[in-house]
């Protein structure tokens, strides 16, 4: 029987990406401005965690977001409302990720001259928005407690990819089977080097150290 000659699509696909990041983080670090992804699974209050940094932060620093879905714009809606700063909305076109390609197109309308921080509120997903180079800076997550504090097992890459995770909801820990110690050691088992934050973003407990590892993120990235 004749072999059959398997062509690895994927890899050149993730290595065209991966330039076309490389590219983007040039030119946003040419003109001083950091790009965060933030990423989680639908239903972890990433909006809702935004909300209560940028309010924080938006008298330090000029911000600009960028909301990802399927379809809607009820959370870059919600952010305008909430904290008054730009927000635009990206449609995926039924896409579950964003790459640097669309991340660019995102980019190409909002105004960044004079901008300090743009957050890119990726996708809710825990795994396709990980296998994408977005051309941020730094990649952030947030896992919530009802989603289990063994998520860092069942979903390696995102945890891997991570600098910082910010653990969300930890004012129900009591409620649900989460152990918080078990979940800093599975994060740290996929990456050592991980910043883990828990906040409770509803009462703003756990907020500001969210804040002020971004604020020194912001200002080594433009010295």
């Amino acid at each position: 029987m004749d072999e059959v000659k398997i062509i690895e699509i994927k890899k050149s696909i993730f290595a065209d990406n991966d330039l076309d990041a490389e590219h983007l983080r040039g030119e946003l670090k040419s003109r001083g401005v950091y790009l965060l992804n933030l990423m989680s699974a639908p239903g972890s209050g990433k909006t809702t965690t935004l909300i209560q940094t940028i309010n924080r932060l938006k008298d330090q620093l000029h911000i600009a977001v960028m909301e990802a879905d399927i379809d809607s714009d009820v959370d870059a809606v919600k952010i305008k409302e909430a904290t008054g700063i730009p927000s635009i909305q990206l449609h995926t076109g039924g896409m579950c990720h964003l790459d640097a390609e669309m991340t660019r197109q995102g980019l190409d309308n909002v105004q960044i001259d004079g901008t300090d921080l743009v957050i890119l509120e990726n996708v809710g997903n825990l795994v396709c928005p990980a296998e994408f180079d977005t051309g941020a800076v730094r990649n952030a997550m947030i896992l919530s407690v009802p989603e289990g504090h063994d998520k860092p097992l069942k979903y390696p890459l995102m945890f891997s990819v991570c600098d910082v995770v910010v653990i969300n909801k930890i004012d129900v820990m009591p409620y649900f089977d989460f152990d918080l110690e078990k979940c800093k050691e599975y994060i740290h088992m996929r990456n050592p080097k991980a910043t883990v934050i828990p906040v409770c973003a509803k009462t703003g407990e756990g907020i500001d150290k969210f804040a002020d590892w971004l604020l020194t993120e912001v200002r080594n990235w433009q010295k």
